[in-house]
């Protein structure tokens, strides 16, 4: 690890769990009760009509409130498939950049709009989800920079973002007198500078190679060794080499994907498409449980603004745990690993079997107590969804991670999150034609999360099957030795 100072190395993890801490779209059941504070997606026309009453203004306002959260979760969840191409082709630094323009871009969109620019809060929220996922995205490389360690540290990466406690801190600053507009310009200007320092200087300008080579340098420096020459006390970069190395970087990248899976081979695998079916209905469990929060707890508790506002105070504080549990993930897959005679792929992948079990069955848990309409029992609820929440998204990045060619890790993990959306969505809609019976949605949800089972059975038949060769293999050569003469 001579190539990478160790104090780089923390700083980059320390910044970048910042980073995942702050820069996320979670936690809109807080910032919900802030808007309607400040009258936001309220129907102007809607008081001027004759036979408008109240409750029908707040009803107006909370299906706006739905819908700019579907919207915004899932357009930045789809528009993640075009930024993988991007963080592919052209590397860590220009992804970065854009992520930059666009969290800047919405934060300040925020801050300058009025209660009455619907339209323009949709595309600001899009713009600060999406990026805030791409700055997760290329956050999760951080790992291969803790070889040993590397699934815990992209399983506290994810945990971070999920736990993002952002919107709660507007929330209570709003309480202490804060306006909205003076904390989203405070966050558009911290974000913009700090995300710019740690780009230039705390990260690489293409990707972080997995396993680490040992002359490994990033951040203000060329990823690759340069041309050097040797003096006694010292070595001094040549100058020719400033020129050259982009050349070589080019070379080696191309060289290098000559021998991996093509982006086809990996996307018709049977792997891709069983963890596309485990992601896509744990996250429409838990959107749909997140989306319809405010109104579940106003009708628990018959419309106490003081019992919503405390047990919204709950959720979002319950959600910063996430960051605690989050690591147990990438703990769990990392103490199971290393059985003699395993390659290091199967060694991940047998893994990976107990991590995408638990998280199946804690989201059926879950599911079960969002069901039961019970306002105490929600603290039960919250927990179990912070708990899954933390396991889910980073599960997924470490099983795209261990399992696919790094070159088209951006793609993949673009394009899972981005066809989930999409899934999520068309699922959506079909049980919206159950008319709000609240019951039966529940429960085709909760039967829909049982398909998950079919990722770690998939994974297990396959580690099965390896080993299953191996022990043939094993007695053919025994049995090869027994028969040579001695």
């Amino acid at each position: 690890m001579a190539g990478v100072g160790t104090l780089r190395r923390w700083l980059t993890l320390a910044t970048g769990l910042v980073e995942c801490l702050c820069f996320a779209l979670y936690g809109w059941p807080a910032l919900v009760f802030v808007l309607k504070t400040e009258g936001y997606f309220g129907s102007p026309g809607c008081v001027d009509t004759p036979g408008a009453n109240a409750t029908q203004v707040q009803g107006h306002a909370q299906e706006w409130f739905s819908l700019v959260f579907a919207v915004a979760s899932n357009l930045s969840n789809v528009l993640l498939l075009p930024t993988g191409f991007l963080l592919d082709r052209f590397g860590t630094a220009v992804a970065r950049l854009m992520a930059t323009f666009l969290f800047t871009t919405g934060n300040l969109m925020v801050a300058f709009s009025t209660p009455g620019d619907r339209t323009f809060q949709l595309f600001a929220f899009s713009f600060i989800g999406l990026g805030g996922l791409m700055f997760l995205m290329t956050n999760m490389q951080v790992g291969n920079l803790f070889s040993s360690h590397q699934t815990t540290v992209t399983t506290l990466y994810n945990g971070a973002f999920n736990s993002c406690p952002l919107f709660l801190v507007i929330k209570l600053l709003h309480e202490a007198g804060i306006s909205l507009c003076t904390s989203f310009l405070f966050l558009a200007t911290s974000s913009f500078t700090s995300s710019l320092l740690r780009t230039f200087f705390l990260m690489p300008r293409d990707h972080i190679p997995y396993p680490l080579p040992d002359d490994y340098t990033y951040g203000y420096e060329l990823p690759i060794k340069p041309c050097t020459r040797h003096t006694p006390n010292r070595t001094i970069a040549h100058p020719i080499s400033r020129y050259l190395c982009p050349f070589l970087l080019l070379y080696t990248l191309l060289s290098s994907g000559l021998s991996e899976k093509s982006f086809s081979e990996c996307l018709i695998s049977k792997f891709y498409v069983s963890q596309l079916i485990w992601l896509s209905v744990i996250q429409l469990r838990q959107l749909f449980f997140v989306g319809t929060l405010q109104p579940m707890l106003q009708r628990l508790a018959g419309g106490q603004q003081s019992l919503v506002s405390h047990y919204t105070n709950v959720f979002a504080v319950t959600q910063l745990c996430g960051m605690l549990c989050a690591p147990w993930n990438g703990l769990i897959m990392d103490r199971l690993k290393g059985k003699p005679r395993e390659s290091e792929q199967e060694a991940d992948l047998r893994a990976l079997v107990l991590s995408l079990s638990l998280t199946v069955l804690q989201c059926a848990l879950f599911s079960v107590c969002a069901a039961i309409p019970n306002l105490r029992l929600q603290y039960l609820t919250f927990v179990l969804y912070m708990i899954n929440f933390a396991f889910l998204y980073g599960g997924n990045a470490t099983f795209i991670l261990v399992t696919f060619p790094l070159c088209h890790f951006g793609k993949l993990y673009g394009l899972c999150i981005s066809l989930s959306s999409v899934i999520c969505l068309l699922i959506d809609t079909c049980l919206s034609l159950l008319n709000g019976a609240i019951l039966y949605v529940n429960i085709c949800l909760t039967l829909l999360v049982l398909l998950a089972f079919i990722n770690p059975l998939v994974v297990h038949l396959h580690c099965r099957g390896l080993a299953s060769q191996r022990a043939a293999s094993a007695a053919i050569g025994a049995s090869s030795s027994l028969s040579l003469p001695h």
